[in-house]
């Protein structure tokens, strides 16, 4: 069965417009249900946890009545990151843990994601399963046997307290003076609380959410208020969460941005120094630039690539027994400590990582020079199939030829968009640009 909803992480779209629907998220509750509440005993859980979209309400009751019409007990979580549901659910021995959250998308947008009892995403198999439940229907349960509801009221406090204890013993953040942008997101209120109790001196931005502004010209894909903030205060560092904080991009003391490839690359090195980098090999995505791949070599690492997605990073991981892992977009995976990607994790790594060597940020988030890399998008029609077009896979196959032994060309759907992804790496501007805009200008053709 060919999957309709589910995407690379879960199902996502437009609030209030198929699939992302009140009546749809109900149908999706009762059939996660159903099929995590197999043998029928009453004693089965999920907990909800959500970002600060206003679709979140919507989402988050019609999830609730869902589950409960199956029996299953809901533990509703309010605003906490992805990370925390993950925890979360294998700590409180929950079934299924569910996030309602787009990520680093527009506040209009919204998505449902699953971890299953262990705490990691659920797989493919899985994901079909209810999938193929939410079409056939399920059988509800009698009323007598009806879920319940309840407000956990101090889920993300244990988050935090776990959070923190991911640091070495005693160490502490004092004199470090850190600006953390939350993406007036999911931890809007964790991160800066997080960030104080440890010591540092937190200067926050992005922790106003109301509903429409979550990811709005801040967070992790739009840095530049967070990284005037670093300069206009003298800050050490600047930590930028995305809009349900399971990815960051790190703001060194000059202002400049460093993205998940330049903390991998740090994390990598200073593991294999001391001796915890699980086979010396770092997962990444065909996304990771090139300049990653030769650093590691150099250094005796190992690099083994995904398709493009944590889910995958993590999958790849826990097959391989490897411990670190990521996307050049933030997520970062350390299996150590949790078991999916989580932001302020990765920040306090980072801050660590400050305190541990006294080198200056600028230092630490610059391990390797970048090969130049370019992306564009093209957006496509439901329907549409323009990587199928014969003069596409031409134009496709002459740019591989022209960068063969000079760089390296991606072009793939987006899992989470109606979008073609054309992604080139090559040394020579003047190549790396034609072949991009010769492949995006002729799927446009097709496409319009």
């Amino acid at each position: 069965m060919t999957q309709k909803l589910f995407g690379t992480d879960g199902v996502r779209g437009r609030a209030n417009t198929a699939p992302m629907t009140a009546e749809m998220a109900l149908r999706i509750g009762a059939a996660a249900g159903r099929y995590f509440r197999r043998d029928g005993s009453t004693a089965h859980r999920v907990v909800i946890g959500k970002d600060t979209r206003l679709s979140g309400y919507m989402f988050e009751n019609a999830l609730t009545a869902g589950f409960t019409s199956t029996g299953m007990n809901v533990l509703l979580l309010g605003p906490v990151p992805t990370p925390a549901v993950g925890m979360l659910t294998t700590s409180m021995r929950a079934d299924v843990g569910v996030m309602i959250s787009a990520s680093h998308n527009p506040h209009h947008d919204n998505g449902i994601k699953f971890f299953g009892p262990d705490g990691f995403k659920l797989s493919d198999e899985a994901q079909t399963e209810i999938e193929r439940l939410i079409f056939e229907g399920v059988e509800p349960a009698n009323a007598v046997n009806i879920g319940r509801a309840t407000r956990i009221d101090d889920g993300r406090f244990r988050y935090n307290e776990r959070v923190k204890a991911t640091l070495p013993a005693g160490m502490k953040l004092d004199g470090l003076k850190v600006v953390i942008d939350c993406a007036n997101g999911a931890a809007y209120r964790t991160a800066p609380e997080v960030l104080w109790e440890l010591g540092a001196e937190v200067i926050p931005v992005g922790i106003s959410p109301n509903g429409l502004n979550i990811n709005d010209k801040c967070g992790s894909t739009q840095p530049q208020i967070a990284s005037e903030t670093v300069i206009a205060h003298g800050a050490d560092v600047g930590i930028c969460l995305d809009g349900d904080a399971d990815r960051l991009i790190i703001i060194d003391e000059k202002g400049q941005v460093a993205d998940g490839d330049q903390i991998m690359a740090l994390f990598a090195t200073r593991w294999a120094e001391q001796g915890l980098l699980k086979n010396d090999t770092l997962v990444a995505t065909v996304m990771s630039n090139l300049g990653l791949e030769r650093f590691l070599h150099a250094k005796g690492l190992k690099l083994e690539r995904t398709p493009v997605g944590d889910r995958y990073v993590v999958e790849a991981m826990r097959k391989g027994g490897f411990n670190l892992g990521g996307e050049q977009s933030g997520h970062l995976v350390m299996t150590d400590y949790a078991t999916t990607g989580d932001g302020l994790l990765a920040g306090l790594q980072f801050l660590a990582a400050l305190v541990d060597t006294g080198k200056p940020a600028s230092e630490l988030a610059n391990s390797f020079e970048t090969v130049p890399q370019l992306l564009k998008n093209v957006r496509y029609q439901a329907g549409q199939a323009p990587l199928d077009n014969a003069e596409v896979q031409a134009t496709i196959a002459q740019a591989e030829t022209q960068l063969s032994g000079k760089g390296r060309l991606l072009i793939r759907k987006s899992g989470t968009e109606p979008l073609i992804r054309v992604m080139a790496e090559c040394e020579d501007d003047v190549l790396l640009n034609d072949v991009v805009d010769g492949i995006v200008a002729k799927v446009e053709s097709v496409v319009s």
